[in-house]
């Protein structure tokens, strides 16, 4: 009998990509951005050093599950003078094709002493990027902007930290350097819930008839350790702040052996997709240590979601 959390379904050929797949020595490779041209997936690896930094290294797949091609040198690292708010690392890339710059926007995580920040870079081939610098000071991460300009603005989901109380925010833009108007949109639910502890925006938002299909991870603290997530929620289509179903379970956890062991633990963590027809293919980081993949059907999951539209 299939479970109701067994949305998704794992690869055959998970872990795609471990640290004994770079062309170079590292500790690991995890929590990819995703990203789809002419046909050919384009994952933006995180890779941690030796050091314990990490940057941004572009793999490429005719088929997007084997035969990766990986390149020898970052995109983007903190060695190319990225400046102090990066010292740290380049972490959890999301990647967004907008039409109307036609151009790839990738936000993710600018690490360093002053703590985590949101900051933006563009390309336009995976060869070259263009760093915008912090858009969002720390404590803040978990960026991923919408697909589309919504209103005449673009909008960022967002995950900024006060404290212990950690939920998904969104922001506004004109330019994708100035962002206002913050909104909670996506809370955790506290005590023993699967999201209790914090929450966080997986990958980029999936524009369907419903609504934007948001996939996000939600932690949950046991005893002396945390389980990451995968969760599922719908936002309206022309007013992202109305948050309009939630899944209460959870349609993706850590089970397999890759999932449950390595550097972090009991952790599935998506930070990139590629969709075909009304498949989604969700790539994620498994336990901190490598690069896996999972896929669902687009029609399923709203389905589920009609049940619990408020």
């Amino acid at each position: 009998m299939k479970l109701v959390n067994e949305v998704f379904k794992r690869s055959k050929y998970n872990p795609l990509i471990t640290h004994h797949d770079m062309p170079y020595l590292c500790q690991a490779v995890f929590n990819p951005g995703a990203a789809m041209i002419e046909g050919e997936t384009i994952l933006l690896l995180r890779v941690e050093d030796l050091e314990g930094k990490s940057h941004l290294t572009v793999a490429r797949s005719k088929d997007g599950v084997t035969d990766w091609r990986i390149e020898s040198e970052p995109l983007m690292s903190p060695a190319q003078e990225a400046g102090p708010y990066e010292e740290y690392g380049c972490e959890d890339p999301r990647i967004t094709y907008l039409e109307d710059l036609d151009q790839w926007v990738i936000a993710y995580t600018a690490y360093s002493a002053f703590g985590s920040g949101v900051a933006l870079a563009t390309t336009k081939d995976f060869l070259t990027a263009g760093r915008s610098g912090l858009v969002l000071a720390p404590n803040n991460k978990d960026a991923a902007i919408f697909p589309r300009k919504i209103k005449d603005r673009y909008w960022m989901l967002h995950r900024p930290s006060a404290g212990d109380i950690q939920h998904i925010w969104l922001n506004q833009s004109t330019d994708l350097t100035h962002w206002g108007k913050p909104w909670c949109v996506i809370m955790e639910r506290a005590g023993p819930m699967w999201d209790g502890v914090k929450v966080g925006a997986g990958t980029v938002p999936i524009e369907t008839p419903e609504g934007w299909l948001i996939l996000y991870h939600g932690v949950k603290q046991f005893a002396y350790a945390f389980t990451y997530r995968v969760g599922a929620a719908l936002l309206d289509l022309e007013d992202p702040r109305r948050l309009i179903a939630r899944l209460p379970y959870w349609v993706l956890g850590p089970h397999a052996h890759y999932e449950v062991t390595g550097a972090l633990p009991n952790v599935v963590f998506p930070c990139g997709h590629t969709q075909v027809g009304d498949e989604i293919r969700v790539y994620y980081g498994a336990a901190d240590s490598c690069v896996c993949l999972a896929t669902a059907h687009i029609s399923e999951l709203l389905e589920l979601l009609r049940k619990y539209r408020t």
